[in-house]
Order: structure tokens, then C-alpha cells, then sequence
């Protein structure tokens, strides 16, 4: 979908690399500019699988001539992508202004925590800290629990990567047209923030509010997940009338006068705990089959490695073992997609001698 579409990314962590992952599994020919001699950050692998289907240069920016390689690569690209704090890449001599000198239609995506101004601009963060001030951890997790959320997911990935992703593809659209390019300031504190939208159309109507475990999602019994005989969990969320009846019926409580009134706030907590009572009898997987495939909205609560073996995921095929990693395909799902095989990642600088000839070096 992305053919045609070059995508220049400095070496960087997390949600920027994300993001160009994003753009290459749609086809954009991503270049990562790795850091000349450097090495992975500790923790992570030297081939990371954010890179597949990259192409990789290594490259010194602080080096003069490899500077020079950097710029006639801007020159061909259709976006940028950067992770640093606000002023390294002005301090460089390839920020916005410079770059947009060399190539006018050029979309500049500037990956970032706080964003390019404001009072934490410059200060250090993590995914928990910018979803935290953003409001986007404060409903996660039960009532009387410390907020937490999936680690990277709401905030690195969410509210950072994926903006990040649509704000330049809007930039390279209208610079298509317009021969004008663009500066994106994705921030994981907007995006995690704007993420909350629809939460917030139910705060409009009075159904959601700042309590915790108050509201529609977060505090019925009927909204939570439930451990298991064998240890393990399972999710429900049977909003609807319709599918908490089909609930209550596999579970033998539709004559339950105490589960006949879903909505009573005063309940919940009650019920919550006759719940646990009932879900603590049986191993997760013997519930999973009992409400598999009907609408009562109930599903086991699988890690990566389940979900793999998972009969939802040989239909799917949306996780794969590749390269010797588990790892999940691309989505979306195209109408004309010819099938995917899980490229591989580049060692650093593997395509130095490639890119150089192409850019006549």
C-alpha cells in the first residue's frame, strides 16, 4: 500500500522505531540510520525486530562526509523520522528548517514524550509518566489497585507510534499536492490524551466519571477479569443486556434475583465477589470452552505464546515464529494482499554499499 513511499529513520528507541516498522510492514521503503560503531541498547537484541523489512546505513552525524550521506538521503525521501529531545537534531544541522532546505515536500516527524515545547519539553520520561499526566492511567486497573497499564502499549505505542504513523501520512498526502512539507510534533501525552475520546463521549452523558470503579467500564462485575481454579484468568465485559443475559444463562444464574439488576451500582461489589467465587471452581480453559463462540462477551486472558497456539490464530495467522522470534504480522488487512512472510531484520549497516550507490556515492 506504501510502495513508492521512503521513509529516512535515525536510530532512536521505542515508538519512533515503531512507527517506521508500521510503515515498512505497508510497503514504504524505511532506511534506518544506525549509529556508526554503536551498539543496542542493553536489554534489547542486536537485530530487533522493529527493524524488519528495513534497510540499514551506518552513519556518524557528527562525522562531516557521512553528514553529507545524510543529507542526499533526506533529498530523496518522502519522511523523516527522529526520536531525539527537542534541539539535537538543530544542533546537528539536519533539523526541520535545514532539512526542508534540501527538500521542500519533506514530512519531518518528531517523535517525543511531553512534545516540542512546553515547561517538560526537555525533561526525561517513560511511557507510565506521560500517560499518567495525560489521564490516560488513571482508570487502568480495579478499583483500590495502583493505576497500571500494559507496559509501552497505551502510551509508547498508542499515543505515540501510531500518531506518529498517521501524521505523516496526512503530511505526505497534502505535500503530494502541494510540494510543501511539514514538521509533525507527535507527543505521547496528546496522543495518549486524544486516545480518551471515546471514553469521554461517555463522560458527556453522565456515565463515566472521575471515580474509579464507579463507572460502566471499570466498576461491575460484569466488566473485569476473574482468576481461575488453576491460576489462570478470564476476561468479561457483557455490556449489553442481550449478551449479560446469554452470560447469566451459561452460568446457570438467569433465575438469580441478585443478578437480575445489571446496572444497580449498589450491587457490583457483591457480585463482583460471587463471581470470583464461581470463576475460582473451574481451570480457565474449562470456562473458555464453556462461553466459546456465544455472545456472552467472555474470552481467557492468553500471554503471546497462548495466543500463538490458540485456534483464533490458526485462522488468523496473526502470530508467527520467524527468525527465530515470535512476533505478530502487519495489520490492517488489505482486499489486495498477496499473502506475508515475515522479513528479516538488517544488521547494522548492512546496506551501506546499496544505498550509497543508489545515491551515486
Amino acid at each position: 500500500m506504501l510502495e513508492g513511499v521512503r521513509i529516512i529513520e535515525v536510530e532512536g528507541l521505542g515508538p519512533g522505531p515503531f512507527a517506521a516498522m508500521l510503515m515498512a510492514d505497508l510497503g514504504a521503503d524505511v532506511i534506518v540510520v544506525h549509529r556508526k560503531g554503536g551498539k543496542s541498547t542493553p536489554g534489547m537484541p542486536e537485530r530487533s525486530l522493529l527493524d524488519r523489512g528495513k534497510r540499514s546505513i551506518a552513519l556518524d552525524l557528527k562525522d562531516v562526509d557521512d553528514l553529507e550521506v545524510f543529507r542526499k538521503l533526506v533529498a530523496t525521501a518522502d519522511g523523516l523520522i527522529e526520536g531525539f529531545r527537542p534541539g539535537v537534531m538543530e544542533k546537528l544541522g539536519i533539523g526541520p528548517e535545514a532539512c526542508h532546505a534540501i527538500n521542500p515536500a519533506l514530512v519531518f516527524g518528531r517523535m517525543t514524550g511531553w512534545g516540542q515545547d512546553g515547561p517538560l519539553s526537555r525533561a526525561a520520561g517513560h511511557d507510565l509518566n506521560y500517560i499518567s499526566m495525560s489521564g490516560a492511567a488513571w482508570f487502568a486497573g480495579n478499583a483500590g489497585d495502583a493505576p497500571f497499564t500494559p507496559p509501552t502499549l497505551v502510551g509508547d505505542i498508542g499515543g505515540g507510534a501510531m500518531y506518529l504513523a498517521v501524521g505523516l501520512l496526512a503530511g505526505i498526502l497534502k505535500a503530494r499536492g502541494s510540494g510543501r512539507g511539514c514538521v509533525v510534533d507527535a507527543a505521547i501525552y496528546d496522543g495518549s490524551a486524544h486516545m480518551m475520546n471515546l471514553l469521554m463521549t461517555m463522560w458527556q452523558s453522565g456515565a463515566f466519571q472521575s471515580a474509579r470503579g464507579q463507572n460502566l467500564l471499570d466498576g461491575p462485575h460484569w466488566s473485569r477479569s476473574y482468576r481461575c481454579h488453576d491460576g489462570g484468568y478470564i476476561s468479561v465485559q457483557c455490556l449489553e443486556p442481550q449478551f449479560y443475559a446469554a452470560f447469566l444463562d451459561l452460568l446457570g444464574l438467569s433465575d438469580d434475583p441478585g443478578f437480575a439488576r445489571q446496572y444497580d451500582r449498589a450491587s457490583w461489589p457483591e457480585l463482583t465477589e460471587r463471581l470470583a467465587a464461581i470463576f475460582a471452581t473451574k481451570p480457565r480453559d474449562d470456562w473458555a470452552a464453556l462461553f466459546l463462540g456465544t455472545d456472552a462477551c467472555v474470552a481467557p486472558v492468553l500471554n503471546p505464546e497462548e495466543a500463538r497456539d490458540h485456534a483464533m490464530n490458526a485462522a488468523r495467522g496473526t502470530w508467527v515464529e520467524a527468525h527465530g522470534t515470535l512476533q505478530a504480522a502487519p495489520a490492517p488487512r488489505f482486499s489486495t494482499d498477496t499473502g506475508w512472510t515475515a522479513p528479516e531484520s538488517p544488521t547494522r549497516g548492512q546496506h551501506d554499499a546499496e544505498i550509497r550507490a543508489e545515491l551515486g556515492l
